[in-house]
């Protein structure tokens, strides 16, 4: 079996398989609630058709994942393909230019909510797993499909809960099909460090400053001090900060993720969320509320940045601190020299004519819970586009390539036999 022939095979069925994505985009699962047995059970259909097994697991009723798995025509390593079912909610839809969850073919793009982040690589994951099957006698070691719910809301109930309730879905490494762009393998992503604090004065009638201080300006104090963690250094092994100087990898970046990305990426941002202070403007506030978050590049831990906060905290008395510990997470990096990264980038550039090069991501994905458990985890996706945003659609033409550059990459990490 030749790489001529699965793409061929692929080619064969494109109507076939765009109409499954369109299928997945029809199926809400907008998280808030995260209901998403809709979709889990057209990715059920869509595996039994092709006489593939697969199980459901739901550690959350609503929340279900879908597994499979099968073993190659000799031992070798293991891969596991991972991907999302939730996406993001929609509201009461204000502003779709046509219904959020239309799946509508139009022009070459797939319109609805979702296509972006990430029923595309999901579905894109989906796909190569059953061509794989198909010639499986022809691999080595095996392979894992984990199509799972709550990635948007933390992953507790989805590949959190799969990797911590069942070594089956570890592996010797990962693929994913998150939004990144053609130009990029993501091997990292950011940690998060979200923090509340809680400024707590007397307060009083506005015009008797005298007696009490404004919790408010208290927190604008604070939080014009809390700049500082911007400042912090990551610690990098010095092939990786070789890496991420080259010219290639900071255009990826900014080609990926909007011009300045490659600057952000290896620094630490403060986000000031949410400032809650007052309940009328002629009266100086008791308590102000400040949520932050701190992006950690890698290289720099959250007790490091901790201990920076602590000290800016002995000035200001008044304030208490908690972290938001669910929603807080390491940053999380694997080689950016692996072998896979090879593979996709080999593959990607025969499918699409783009060598993508090996780039951290800014945000989140569940590949972190693969990487803290020391699992090569990589991300090959479509263009973020408007992921997240109204009228969010996808390139049918990124869906097929993200299809046929996974199916190859895994191809030959599993040593297909020609």
């Amino acid at each position: 079996m030749s790489h001529k022939e699965l793409l061929d095979a692929i080619d064969r069925d494109q109507d076939q398989l765009v109409d499954f994505l369109r299928r997945l985009v029809r199926a809400p699962s907008p998280n808030p609630p995260g209901d998403t047995r809709e979709a889990a059970g057209l990715v059920s259909a869509f595996l039994e058709q092709r006489g593939i097994g697969s199980a459901i697991i739901a550690p959350q009723e609503t929340m279900p994942n879908v597994v499979s798995e099968f073993d190659g025509g000799s031992t070798g390593e293991r891969l596991v393909m991972n991907g999302h079912l939730d996406v993001f909610p929609v509201g009461d839809g204000a502003g779709w230019d046509r219904d959020p969850w239309s799946g509508d073919l139009e022009n070459g793009y797939i319109h609805g909510r979702g296509t972006t982040d990430m029923k595309t690589g999901t579905a894109a994951s989906i796909i190569a797993f059953s061509y794989l099957h198909r010639y499986r006698r022809k691999l080595r070691g095996s392979l894992g499909l984990t199509a799972v719910s709550d990635e948007e809301t933390g992953g507790k109930y989805g590949s959190r809960w799969l990797l911590e309730n069942d070594t089956r879905w570890q592996g010797d490494c990962m693929i994913n099909a998150e939004p990144g762009s053609l130009h990029a393998i993501r091997f990292a992503e950011k940690g998060t460090l979200r923090i509340t604090f809680i400024v707590r004065t007397a307060g009083a009638h506005g015009a008797y400053v005298h007696r009490t201080e404004s919790a408010s300006r208290v927190a604008a104090a604070l939080i014009a001090r809390l700049a500082i963690v911007e400042t912090m250094t990551p610690d990098l092994p010095p092939d990786l900060a070789a890496h991420m100087a080259k010219a290639d990898v900071r255009d990826a970046m900014d080609a990926a993720m909007g011009p300045g990305a490659a600057d952000v990426a290896t620094r630490t941002t403060l986000n000031i969320g949410v400032v809650q202070a007052g309940l009328k403007v002629n009266m100086i506030p008791d308590h102000c509320r400040v949520e932050a978050d701190i992006r950690l590049p890698m290289g720099l831990k959250a007790e490091q940045v901790l201990a920076v906060i602590a000290g800016i905290l002995e000035d200001f008395p008044q304030t208490e601190m908690s972290v938001q510990e669910a929603a807080s997470n390491p940053a999380a990096y694997c080689a950016h020299d692996h072998r896979m990264v090879g593979l996709l980038a080999r593959n990607a550039e025969t499918v699409t004519g783009i060598r993508p090069v090996a780039v951290p991501s800014l945000g989140a994905t569940d590949c972190k819970f693969w990487r803290y458990r020391n699992v090569p985890a990589y991300v090959y996706g479509p263009a973020p586009g408007r992921m997240a945003m109204t009228n969010e659609s996808v390139p049918v033409s990124e869906f097929l390539a993200v299809v046929k550059t996974h199916t190859l990459a895994a191809w030959d990490f599993l040593g297909g036999e020609g």
